[in-house]
């Protein structure tokens, strides 16, 4: 993976605040880039989820991190290649048993923008957690556009043409590798985003830096070689 493809906390907040403030399906729209960008789902995922895939906490609760559960995928492949006629296809998660889940933990800034969502929305459990502006599954087409408009409307000319945040599936990029940085050991990143270790590892090493400090704490920490001792005189 391009380390040039990662957004930075500057760029990612200036992106998803346009979005918010776009007039059409604005709000709908943040709420689905916030959920790539603080979970890490690949989009085919995020489209897929329902309302009852969200565990919430009482407004009052002490801990107000929210919860995922991701279980199914419907990748955008055309009418020509489903059974049904249908642009998108259900399926499994990539790389998973069939029937598998996973679950993922919510940062409470998530969870406030997913609480407000619902309710502007006025979800129910069953609905699809993110929708189009007629309902039915959010498409990838209008995915793509408010993405790439986004990126133009805020990040300078040289930036937008570079690789930072091309394309939509960066801000999954970005959470592992946040993920990996702030210390989260590799198995449970590995989890969380649906890969396995030697994958994750595979991608995203090249990508882990400012570490480097603290494992040499730690390294020093354990010690040295014990001090030999003097040999007596003959």
């Amino acid at each position: 993976m391009d380390k040039r493809s990662l957004l930075n906390p500057e760029q990612a907040a200036a992106i998803l605040d346009w979005i918010r403030r776009r007039p059409r399906g604005g709000k709908r729209l943040h709420a689905f880039f916030a959920t790539l960008y603080y979970c890490g789902p690949r989009p085919e995922e995020a489209v897929a989820m329902r309302v009852e895939d969200v565990t919430l906490p009482e407004p009052d609760a002490t801990d107000q991190w929210c919860e995922l559960l991701i279980h199914t995928a419907t990748p955008e492949i055309g009418k020509q290649w489903t059974d049904t006629g249908e642009i998108h296809e259900q399926r499994d998660l990539k790389g998973r048993a069939e029937g598998e889940t996973r679950t993922v933990p919510g940062h409470p800034a998530l969870t406030r923008i997913l609480r407000q969502h619902i309710a502007d929305e006025q979800l129910q459990p069953g609905d699809l957690l993110f929708q189009g502006e007629f309902g039915g599954i959010l498409a990838g087409s209008v995915i793509r556009r408010a993405w790439r408009s986004a990126r133009k409307a805020v990040l300078p000319p040289h930036v937008f043409e570079s690789p930072t945040g091309r394309r939509v599936c960066d801000n999954r990029n970005t959470r592992l590798t946040k993920w990996l940085n702030d210390g989260i050991p590799p198995a449970q990143v590995a989890e969380w985003a649906g890969n396995s270790v030697a994958v994750l590892l595979a991608t995203y090493a090249r990508c882990i830096d400012g570490q480097l400090p603290d494992l040499k704490r730690r390294l020093e920490a354990a010690g040295d070689l014990p001090e030999a001792e003097a040999s007596g005189a003959g």
